[in-house]
């Protein structure tokens, strides 16, 4: 069984394996047609439950002649332009090549003694983006799993901050328990769910987070953001932190961060903006714009595997001040005893949730030596250049109604029947058509609600998808949804 380890002697194995594999992937690129087959649960299930895993294949090329059956065949192809569902980018060759080294050197970004060289690349990466989000000379962070932990780890910094701001401020000793309760974050309704689950992984319960209304673009009511404040303070609540939203999953709406900033800051709450979304805008030629106020947060949440084109997970949370990191601090003597601090040996365990962590870093590193970031952007603001035009489409045809105009490359839609037509059978004919089209594997889009009612969404992420392909996927779900509404009028009547 030694022979399977990776070192030395098994170098030239290794070369053959990752060849073999690398070659599989690479013929199933070339010869994908479609996002996937349509394969169902109940169809793929039994496959992968007969395999039995006590029972090897010793054999490389037999495993991988079963992967093809089991996962490579069915799986859902997120480079294929009719991809037009999640918040998930085609990855570009440099950073694959960069996971590819990363997995087998296996560097833990944890601790120093792990990690040299890796340590000091992720580091540069996080001056590097702190740079361009322009949080100042004070600024730091960590890479993370995703956005959902970057922003759980803001919101962390943020609750421990306000619980010892309002500790000092007190006229009288104040336990911490005695302030957790007293602690609201304020989002947007548009806002990502991670934030209100964050808020119960804190001890703070789902209901510390008061949703402020949106505009009719979704974005942040600023109006209303000031009342929630003032209310707060009233009941003798104290303002953990205001959570702004560059890119909300549903819309890619931006909330108006300068005036969000300066809310927060009157009422001495920790601003953080969830720029998982619209992070792309960071290197975009045209648009950085947009991302105007981003400079004024306390904390930014950016995931690279979103609109950086890097293969999950790349994430990072970044601080303006980096004495803030502390609240996650533990020393371990095993690991990273306080010594090491004073030593000047740099550990990234001492600001991060996580202790072993891959060097996904890497990845991000390798795109920028190979494309540089405007190469990045420029991909960024195609995408962007699409949905306008997407929304230009959608908005001209009499099949389907769009909610708002994308600032980002987001557009959420629904097919409306001509007529007077019941409004249950109108989401029902929306959902319908999703899950019609997914089964047939011609294209992926996603669903979501609005108001209550049943939508549609393309999630534009590919600079290789057209208004062609929009205007196809657009003529399959009308089919869909029209067909569906005519079996159900029919079998009504």
């Amino acid at each position: 069984m030694r022979s399977h380890l990776l070192n030395d002697t098994t170098a030239d194995d290794y070369r053959r394996c990752v060849t073999e594999g690398v070659e599989r992937v690479a013929a199933k690129l070339a010869s994908t047609d479609k996002p996937h087959t349509g394969i169902s649960v109940d169809e793929l299930a039994p496959a992968i439950a007969g395999i039995d895993l006590d029972r090897p294949l010793n054999d490389p090329a037999a495993v991988l002649d079963e992967l093809e059956e089991v996962y490579l065949r069915d799986a859902v192809y997120f480079h294929h332009p009719r991809y037009l569902g999640h918040l998930n980018c085609p990855v570009v060759i440099p950073a694959v090549l960069g996971e590819a080294v990363l997995s087998a050197v296996n560097s833990s970004l944890d601790t120093w003694d792990q990690s040299i060289g890796g340590t000091l690349i992720e580091r540069r990466l996080i001056d590097w983006t702190a740079q361009r989000i322009g949080l100042g000379p004070g600024a730091d962070g960590v890479f993370t799993s995703g956005g959902s932990q970057s922003n759980f780890h803001a919101l962390l910094l943020a609750r421990d901050e306000a619980c010892r701001l309002v500790m000092k401020n007190s006229e009288r000793e104040l336990p911490k328990s005695e302030v957790l309760p007293k602690l609201r974050i304020f989002a947007s309704e548009a806002s990502h769910f991670s934030v209100k689950k964050s808020a119960a992984m804190l001890g703070l319960g789902y209901e510390a987070v008061i949703p402020v209304p949106v505009d009719r673009t979704k974005r942040m009511d600023t109006a209303a953001l000031a009342l929630e404040l003032e209310n707060c303070a009233r009941e003798g609540l104290f303002a953990m932190a205001v959570v702004a939203t560059a890119g909300t999953t549903d819309f890619g709406s931006i909330d108006p961060l300068p005036e969000i900033a300066r809310l927060a800051a009157e009422h001495s709450a920790w601003m953080h903006v969830d720029a998982a979304y619209g992070c792309g805008l960071l290197v975009s030629p045209t648009r950085r714009h947009l991302l105007d106020g981003i400079e004024l947060a306390d904390s930014v949440t950016v995931d690279y595997h979103k609109s950086f084109f890097q293969p999950v997970s790349s994430s990072a949370v970044l601080v303006r001040d980096r004495d803030t990191l502390k609240h996650a601090t533990y020393h371990a003597d095993y690991l990273n005893p306080r010594r090491m601090a004073e030593e000047r040996i740099p550990n990234q365990v001492d600001k991060s949730i996580q202790t072993t962590r891959r060097f996904d870093a890497l990845k991000l590193w390798m795109t920028l030596r190979v494309m540089g970031a405007d190469g990045v952007g420029s991909l960024f603001d195609e995408v962007c250049a699409l949905a306008a035009e997407g929304w230009k489409l959608i908005d001209a045809d009499p099949r389907f109604e769009v909610v708002v105009r994308p600032q980002l490359s987001t557009l959420v839609f629904r097919f409306v029947p001509p007529g007077e037509v019941r409004r249950d059978l109108v989401d029902e004919a929306n959902l319908h058509a999703r899950k019609a089209l997914f089964a047939s594997g011609e294209a992926v889009v996603a669903g979501t609600k609005v108001d209550g009612d049943q939508y549609l969404k393309f999630t534009l992420l590919n600079p290789q998808t057209t208004t062609a392909d929009i205007a196809a996927v657009l003529d399959l779900l009308a089919a869909h949804a029209e067909q569906y509404l005519g079996e159900s009028l029919a079998f009504a009547s």
